[in-house]
């Protein structure tokens, strides 16, 4: 495999250092994000692949699955590499229907992290993003102090490492800032959607990595005729530059695009190679609303 790391590496803290094209873990588990995936030995082989081919960041979360995708990450890779740094995220809780259900009472944000430290079988988790917002990405301007200090009473106490924020605004990252230092935003950010563009501007200002979810537009995946007519004229595929674009767009924008195949994982892992003119990033930047 290559020794060299997708993206260059993003370093955020004296021992956060990631690689800017992540993997995300969450396609894992089965349909919905629920229960076993069809094939586990296919969702430890593309961990596996992921690792040697020098990704050093995994998004994931306990409630993917539940716990089912965090049990596979530690079936496949523990014990995890020197380098390798696991992101995951509180906040929800999923019904016994596979239903998403808010879960941010303080109490109940630490039994989470503690279910992660078990399922994934570390003493201590590199990074934690508190999930705000809405099941779809939206955010609001909800109060947080309670919520993001449970968080940084883990971090004091050893548990946690370093702190983020998910489906969160301008507001709120700025209250969590008066608590904790917050390394991770993880938005709702891609080709179309780019409502957050100050957000990004503001995280490349103080060296945060914004990690957009949904970066090939999630539920609703990305489709323009701008985008695919750029993407035929440099010999790639439309994820591939929708990629590309995010990774150029800002110095800390770090993707975690997701999949259950290995061969998916190789097309993902090509786009942090992949360059785009000027005029290609003009093309596409048109696309935004």
């Amino acid at each position: 495999m290559t020794g060299t790391t997708p993206g260059g590496t993003l370093t955020l803290a004296d021992d956060l250092t990631i690689s800017r094209m992540g993997y995300g873990a969450m396609q894992l588990a089965g349909p919905n994000v629920f229960g076993p995936p069809k094939d586990r030995d296919e969702a430890v082989a593309v961990l596996r692949e992921a690792v040697e081919r020098g990704i050093t960041h995994i998004d994931t979360s306990d409630f993917y699955g539940p716990a089912v995708v965090n049990e596979i990450i530690k079936e496949a890779l523990h014990p995890y590499p020197a380098d390798l740094r696991i992101v995951t995220k509180v906040g929800s809780r999923r019904g016994d229907d596979g239903s998403w259900n808010v879960s941010r009472d303080p109490q109940d944000l630490k039994a989470q992290v503690h279910e992660n430290l078990q399922h994934l079988g570390v003493d201590t988790l590199d990074v934690v993003n508190l999930r705000l917002g809405t099941n779809e990405g939206q955010t609001d301007e909800e109060p947080i102090g309670d919520m993001f200090g449970a968080l940084a009473e883990l971090r004091k106490e050893g548990l946690i490492r370093h702190l983020g924020l998910s489906a969160a605004s301008d507001a709120q990252l700025t209250e969590a800032q008066t608590i904790a230092p917050v390394v991770t935003m993880q938005n709702l950010y891609n080709l179309a959607n780019r409502q957050d563009d100050a957000l990004v501007e503001r995280c490349a200002a103080q060296n945060i990595a914004f990690t957009p979810f949904f970066p090939l537009g999630g539920f609703s995946p990305l489709q323009s005729q701008t985008l695919t007519d750029v993407a035929a004229r440099l010999n790639a595929s439309p994820q591939q530059v929708a990629l590309a674009w995010l990774l150029q767009r800002s110095t800390t924008i770090a993707l975690i695009p997701g999949t259950s195949s290995r061969a998916h994982l190789r097309q993902n892992i090509a786009a942090a190679d992949l360059t785009l003119p000027a005029d290609a990033v003009s093309e596409l930047d048109t696309i935004g609303s």
